[in-house]
């Protein structure tokens, strides 16, 4: 499973780097928002930082006004995906995308229908909100499930990349059901690394070290 980072933060961006398991990075506007700079400026910066995909949506409503933005954004660095909403103009410009070798990732994806009509239209990435969909007493697990279930009785080449990702077991239940990325969080992330019995282990470790002579 490749872990994507869920942030325009480049500091954590840095930070999830430096351990080693970072594949990607996922934005989104809110995140853009979050940092107070401007979106080329942050997008530049985090397509420098990483190797692999940085995903930047369009903000228009249009098939014509996402083709123009996806053009422009693409033709930025090799590593940008365009991430497009999952509306009908969104596969509309994805079909286009497709014909045009522009990489894509399909966004705010709430049911497996929505993701099969995804990949027929040729979308590189897939991402079911797996939190936003437990906030309206959905089953975000289940939607993802069904995903994978579907791509693997077709063969499509779309990955599963699991988005809204809230707590860790999110990510296990993802890396179960066979998806191909789950995007996180740096707080996730760090989440994953930590267990109480790792850390009273270390603890007794570093305690029966100072016996030891010296």
């Amino acid at each position: 499973m490749k872990f994507f980072i869920d942030t325009a933060d480049i500091n954590e961006i840095k930070e999830a780097s430096s351990m080693g398991i970072i594949d990607g990075v996922t934005t989104n506007p809110s995140l853009v928002a979050a940092v107070g700079r401007s979106f080329r400026e942050v997008l530049l910066e985090i397509c420098d930082a990483v190797d692999g995909p940085v995903s930047a949506e369009v903000t228009s409503e249009t098939c014509d006004g996402m083709m123009a933005e996806a053009r422009e954004l693409s033709e930025l660095r090799d590593n940008i995906v365009v991430k497009i909403p999952l509306t009908p103009e969104g596969l509309k410009a994805t079909r286009i995308c497709r014909d045009e070798e522009i990489k894509t990732n399909l966004t705010l994806c709430f049911s497996a229908t929505q993701a099969l009509l995804a990949a027929k239209a040729g979308a590189t990435y897939i991402s079911p909100f797996v939190g936003r969909l437990d906030d309206q007493s959905g089953d975000g697990m289940a939607m993802v499930a069904d995903i994978c279930d579907i791509y693997e009785n077709y063969g499509f080449e779309t990955q599963v990349l699991v988005a809204s990702v809230r707590h860790p077991m999110h990510v296990l239940e993802a890396a179960k059901m066979g998806a191909h990325v789950a995007t996180c969080p740096l707080s996730v992330l760090m989440q994953l690394t930590r267990h109480p019995l790792t850390d009273r282990g270390l603890a007794k470790f570093l305690k029966d070290w100072e016996k030891v002579p010296k």
